[in-house]
């Protein structure tokens, strides 16, 4: 036997006791739920968790060995909850796990034919977006600002809005995190459109002529690189790419030019001076579909949510300990800072899953308990392209 064999020999003896001793806490951790159950107590006792794993990490001798063993129990006391809950079976008494169950039971199937809004001008990416997600002929209407668009589907004037929402080379788009967070809207489905962006001007227009460029904030960072090349030109930030095609043309002004797609570039009668200019080829934005009220469509398999977490150490680690128990792919963290709160953030986070599927129930509880604040946004099959 080598010496490596030795070695795997001991960690299996070891991995046995521990497995013997693990399933033994188990059996004495379900009496608990029991107990708790028949006491109506609620599973999650913060307090308690937290001094118990204090008190076993104080048994290790040095810094690295008390974090690894804080870890393992915060590992060992997510399971055991999990056990707890599938016992307790606790519901609406819990605030934030019954918001849920109001979001669930107003559910709605997805409408025929319907009213879509986003933000910019006919020929945006997000309309384009709106045309590959509903189909041809689709409803959809531009607004001027984000706002607008959140402020429409609160009124009832339109049954979705189309949002951007990330892009693969500048990342989170920040206007709509922050929106999601003030709206109790509803994620129901995303869409994905590769953004090619052009340099469009006036007809006859050449390049050495353009004094001017202007685009939405994230198309000129887009196009940082190629607009390097011309430094003398003036970036002026619009509200969408669309619109600034429709700014170039309306104003008649023949030392400007817009960053726009070749789309906009066309319904605005401008001729492309330069096509792709964003530096990154693999340049995606992501797009979500936002519903007043829950919908979980056929193929549903990505869920979205948003939580704060109480001003505590450690509580971040601690709710994402119990994706990694559940065996749930986390796909998707982001956090935004929390008005008039310094230092404090929202996280939004994507999951792999199904609402409905059997013990997810339990890790909405987990998530609920361990969070300040906790909402499901949705469920909503993921792009594929």
């Amino acid at each position: 036997m080598s010496q490596l064999d030795e070695y795997r020999a001991r960690l299996d003896a070891i991995d046995g006791g521990l497995t013997e001793l693990f399933l033994r806490r188990m059996e004495v951790t379900a009496q608990v739920g029991e107990y708790k159950r028949q006491a109506k107590l609620p599973v999650l006792d913060a307090q308690r968790e937290q001094e118990v794993i204090a008190r076993r990490s104080a048994l290790a001798s040095t810094p690295a060995d008390r974090a690894s063993v804080a870890r393992f129990f915060e590992s060992i006391m997510t399971l055991s909850r999990r056990q707890q809950h599938k016992i307790v079976k606790e519901g609406a008494e819990d605030a934030l796990y019954a918001r849920w169950l109001g979001q669930l039971s107003r559910q709605r199937e997805s409408v025929a034919d319907p009213r879509v809004v986003y933000q910019g001008e006919p020929g945006a990416y997000s309309e384009e977006a709106a045309v590959g997600f509903f189909g041809e002929g689709v409803a959809a209407r531009g607004l001027p600002w984000f706002g607008d668009v959140f402020e429409a589907l609160a009124k009832g004037e339109a049954d979705y809005a189309m949002l951007p929402i990330e892009n693969s080379s500048t990342g989170s788009i920040r206007q709509a995190y922050d929106l999601l967070s003030q709206y109790d809207f509803c994620l129901v489905g995303e869409w994905q459109v590769k953004v090619e962006h052009c340099l469009a001007a006036l007809p006859g227009v050449t390049m050495e002529e353009i004094r001017t460029v202007y685009s939405h904030e994230q198309g000129l960072q887009q196009c940082d690189r190629f607009l390097d090349t011309h430094r003398n030109w003036v970036q002026v930030p619009a509200l969408d790419t669309a619109g600034s095609a429709k700014q170039v043309r309306q104003a008649g002004d023949c030392t400007a030019a817009a960053i726009c797609s070749q789309r906009a570039a066309r319904l605005y009668g401008l001729d492309v001076l330069a096509a792709p200019i964003n530096h990154n080829t693999a340049n995606f934005t992501r797009f979500v579909v936002a519903s007043p009220v829950l919908e979980l469509r056929e193929g549903r398999d990505k869920i979205s949510a948003v939580f704060t977490l109480p001003h505590q150490s450690g509580s971040l680690h601690e709710i994402l300990t119990i994706f990694a128990v559940s065996g749930l792919n986390l796909v998707k963290l982001e956090s935004r800072p929390i008005p008039d709160r310094g230092w404090e953030y929202r996280f939004f986070v994507e999951f792999s899953g199904d609402l409905t599927a059997p013990g997810m129930d339990g890790v909405l509880h987990e998530l609920s308990q361990l969070s300040a604040d906790f909402r499901v946004l949705g469920n909503f099959r993921g792009y594929e392209g």
